[in-house]
Order: C-alpha cells, then structure tokens, then sequence
C-alpha cells in the first residue's frame, strides 16, 4: 500500500578503479560498508525499531541490519528476514497482466467493463492501462477503513475481505477526478480490479498466476503470495502499528494479520534479496520484452514518476533514474530500486516505531547506496 515519500534519491554509474593496490581496493571497499552500516544504524535512530537492507554494486553483495527483531528482546533483525512489501506487490501483478498482453489474451486498451461488466460506475470509460498507472480517477477504498492510531482499526484485524465488497466501498464515492486518464491520483481500489480480470482472463487467481510466472521461474523461494493466511513463515522482524488505548498511543504488534484488506495492491511477503532478484530480472528483459517494458516505464501523466506498475526518480545530484518501487504495509516500509544499466541496486525495509520520521534517514542510506 502506497504513501507519499520525499524525492527519493537517484543513481550514478560504478566507477572504475584502475592501477589501485589490491589493499586499497579493499580498505575502499571496507569504508563504503562501514558508511552504509552507519546510514542503516541512521535510519533505526530516526524512528524505526529495526531496519535490514541488502546492497548489490561493483563491490559486490553487502547485507546488513540493525535495530532489533522484537520490542522488548535483544534477538536482531535477521539479515534475511521476510516482510510484507506492501505497493511493491503491485509490480509483480503488473508484471503479469503485461504477459497476458504479450500473448494476446489481454490488451491494454480493453476497458473494465469488457472484463468486469457493470462492476464500476463508467467502467466502458476506464482502460486497464488506466488502472496500471493510476490515471483511472477510482475512490481508493482505503479511504473507507479505519486506519491507525484508531481503536476500531483492529477490529478488522482477522477479517477476510472480498475484493468485491472492497471495490463496493470505493465507488460509492465519486471519482476523484473525471474523466478517466486526464489526471493521476494513487488508487489501491484499481489494483483489485486488474486482479479480478486476471482470474477472468487465465482462470486462476492473481496470486497463482504470480506464483506461476514469476515466483517459481525466478526462484524466489522466500517470497508468497499468503491470501487470507496471517502468518509470516521464516525468520522474520516483527511490525507493530501505533493504536490508541485509554487516551495514550502505543505500539501494537501487527506481525499477524489478514492480509486480504491488501489484496493485489499489497499482500505479498518478501525478502530484500528476493526482492532485488525480482527487479534485476525485470529491468533486464527476462520477464517481458522490450516493448512492454518500455510501455511500464511510461508514465500516466506528462512529467509523472509513475509507469504501468513501476515508478522512478532522478532528482538528486546524482541525477541518473532509478526504477523499483516502493510500499507501506503500515508495520513494514521498504524501497527496492536499481539503475537502469542494473548495475547497482538497492532494497531497503524498516519496521517503523512512530515515534520519528525516517524518510531523511532512508534518502540518506539510499543517496549513499546508489551515489557513493
């Protein structure tokens, strides 16, 4: 599930060392760790309760983490640790809703209603590539739901949610702009949408055309797709979300929880080594062909950062884009980003404590991650 974030940071290419010792290269290589431990140690003191990151660059692979796995417990956050990734779900379904493309069982231009018809009011108005980019102008349900620091939030804590009943609750409200495609405007509620035609289109449910298209040809064995099941299998850091209890906020521990509420925008669970193997193979042709991705990589609205399921950024003094995404599933907030040459690559999570704003701190890991 999306939030806003401050202009993330941007990329500059390896450079080259030639001529330099071999003790130089490593005393080189070990001041750059050292700084992207400090900036991930950064990141914890800016508010969060542990943080674990996995950096790929011309040093080769660097894991770290800091922070603790559980309030209260000294156990550190595990390197490998799983998470719930959030926004970043919605790359992976896009990924397969442009293979439907690809093979001709789908077209981006086919409307909602040509699918799913009389679900949404104007749905013959509203393309599935409108949903991709978040042109689309749909109500995000999200907006109906309780949400942290409320009591009631955890009211739904175990509920099962139907896409169905969640699109219901989104257009009872209006569009957030008219007509469709002439604005963006972030929407969750367009996401379940493209994963109800994907199971009109193959058969199968989104999760399983995921699992089929890309979680098993990749390898990703950490990664899942849970459905309404609350648990997180593996080694794992706990998430907590701050609720309001007898006029004062504190922690509550969300490590368990149905995530259906998430659904094809957010359900997911990863890991950051899983996560950069995922956009290492996308950003480099193994999962579409060039056309398509070059159709992901455009965005909805002129000037925007946001493509069909993939955002960007080149807004630092770096100034070279990166591409990734990233996601927020309330307990956990990870980025995963590379340069487009894929030569260095980034995925970063933190289990927030409320109690600061790491973004700054975030910018910083990334800024030094991808600049140098």
């Amino acid at each position: 599930m999306k939030r806003v974030h401050r202009a993330l940071v941007a990329v500059t290419t390896a450079l080259a060392v030639i001529g330099v010792p071999a003790v130089a290269g490593a005393a080189s290589k070990e001041a750059d760790r050292g700084a992207l431990q400090k900036r991930l140690d950064e990141v914890v003191a800016a508010g969060a309760v542990g943080a674990l990151a996995e950096v790929r660059d011309e040093h080769g692979l660097w894991r770290g983490a800091s922070g603790v796995a559980e309030l209260g417990e000294p156990r550190p956050v595990p390197l490998g640790g799983r998470f719930r990734v959030g926004s970043t779900t919605k790359t992976f379904l896009a990924t397969v809703v442009l293979q439907l493309v690809d093979e001709g069982s789908l077209r981006l231009d086919d409307t909602v209603d040509r699918w799913l018809p009389g679900v949404v009011p104007d749905g013959h108005r509203i393309t599935v590539r409108q949903l991709l980019n978040h042109t689309s102008g749909l109500y995000d349900y999200l907006r109906t739901l309780p949400l942290p620091p409320k009591p009631e939030f955890l009211n739904n804590r175990w509920r099962t949610w139907s896409p169905a009943e969640l699109v219901q609750r989104a257009v009872a409200n209006p569009p957030v702009f008219d007509p469709p495609g002439s604005a963006f405007a972030y929407s969750n509620t367009a996401y379940l949408l493209l994963g109800q035609i994907v199971e009109e289109v193959t058969g199968q449910s989104y999760g399983e055309e995921i699992k089929r298209r890309v979680i098993k040809p990749l390898r990703l064995c950490d990664t899942s797709v849970p459905g309404a099941s609350s648990r997180i299998a593996g080694p794992h850091p706990h998430g907590y979300v701050p609720i309001l209890q007898n006029g004062e906020t504190s922690l509550v521990d969300y490590t368990r929880m149905n995530p259906s509420v998430m659904g094809a925008g957010g359900e997911m669970i990863s890991t950051t080594g899983d996560l950069n193997r995922f956009f290492a193979a996308l950003l480099g042709g193994r999962l579409l062909p060039d056309h398509l991705l070059k159709e992901m990589k455009t965005p909805g609205v002129e000037g925007g950062r946001y493509g069909l399921g993939l955002a960007w950024w080149r807004d630092t003094s770096c100034g070279v884009r990166v591409y990734g995404n990233d996601g927020d599933a309330l307990a956990y907030q990870s980025w995963s980003y590379l340069t487009e040459d894929r030569r260095r690559q980034v995925t970063v999570v933190l289990t927030p404590d409320f109690d600061g704003d790491p973004d700054d701190a975030v910018d910083a890991f990334l800024n030094k991650a991808f600049c140098g």
